[in-house]
């Protein structure tokens, strides 16, 4: 019983190394295919800048180097606080109530999309205090939501079968059916609002729609935020339901792809230990009997699999899709 104790311990700590191996390497292999494609155009935009920027200066010679300087400087500090010019005035907006409202949503979310953030000492630890309640806030609601979409797909599953008599047909349906739905609700539909209310080409809105939902939040893209377009009252307000109810229905989605993933490392370590135990038994030496141990351990994490997993960014609901 030790020395197999000791050997499920060592099997394991390998498993780790590999896992973080393998996470090590996907990390890497981002990074080599980003700089291959994002680089270049880095690369290009860097030298029309500087081009447009002696352009400037000689074709109007009257401007000074350092004054130029300054001035790009206060107009970049401008833009992060939320301000640009429009022609002889400039735009607020972004700490209205609902610019204020959105920030309240992307901080507990921890979104964080990084394009707006508080300028005075008070509000920064304003925000601290309130993200520090509302983080842990946020992750109760949305087990919440996601508990009731779960129940719902669960129910609708039960009447089918009591309906039409069906049994693993009804849940694989219902799933199906909430997998289309979501998708539908949150990635597909959504950047056709975009597309009307801020421009954006629909591959820029689905792009926006899964990094704001999966709370990656690279800020590259934010609803609200064109001076040079009218926004309605409402649709701030929308997108931030959008946002709670969406990052609910992603979040049992990765979920159930951490169970798969899970699952299918239990069904390796269970098929490895029972080749083990083929091999004792064909020695016919008292390890057999250490076969039949693992025999009943597999049986045991095949049982337990089916149980919840908890999940990386809330206590997920007690099942996935």
């Amino acid at each position: 019983m030790v020395a197999a104790r000791q050997q499920r311990r060592r099997r394991r700590r390998w498993g780790v190394l590999v896992l973080l191996a393998a996470y090590v390497g996907y990390l890497g292999l981002g990074a080599v295919v980003l700089q291959a494609l994002e680089r270049p155009a880095e690369v290009q935009a860097a030298h029309n800048l500087l081009q447009q920027h002696w352009e400037l200066l000689g074709n109007h010679t009257c401007l000074q180097g350092p004054a130029l300087q300054r001035l790009i400087e206060g107009i970049i500090q401008a833009y992060k606080s939320g301000i640009t010019l429009q022609g002889n005035t400039t735009s607020l907006g972004r700490w209205d109530y609902s610019g204020s409202f959105f920030f309240s949503i992307s901080a507990i979310t921890t979104i964080g999309y990084g394009n707006l953030s508080p300028s005075t000492a008070v509000g920064r630890i304003f925000s601290i205090v309130f993200a520090l309640f509302g983080i842990p806030l946020n992750l109760v609601l949305l087990n919440e939501i996601g508990h009731l979409m779960l129940l719902g797909v669960q129910h609708c599953a039960s009447r089918l079968e009591e309906v039409f008599h069906w049994q693993n047909k009804a849940s694989f349906l219902m799933k199906t059916c909430a997998l289309v739905t979501g998708l539908l609700l949150f990635l597909l539909l959504p950047p056709l609002l975009f597309s009307d209310k801020e421009g954006w080409s629909y591959e820029e809105g689905f792009y926006y729609s899964f990094i704001t939902l999966s709370t990656i939040g690279f800020g590259d893209y934010v609803i609200g935020m064109n001076p040079d377009r009218t926004y309605p009252s409402w649709y701030k307000n929308v997108i931030s339901l959008w946002i709670l109810f969406g990052m609910a229905w992603l979040a049992l989605v990765i979920k159930f792809c951490i169970n798969i993933l899970e699952s299918s490392s239990y069904f390796c370590q269970c098929n490895k230990k029972n080749t083990e135990m083929a091999e004792d038994l064909t020695d016919g030496n008292k390890n057999s009997m250490t076969g039949l141990q693992n025999v009943e351990i597999c049986c045991d994490k095949d049982t337990k699999m089916k149980a919840p997993v908890e999940s990386h960014s809330y206590t997920a609901p007690t099942e996935a899709l």
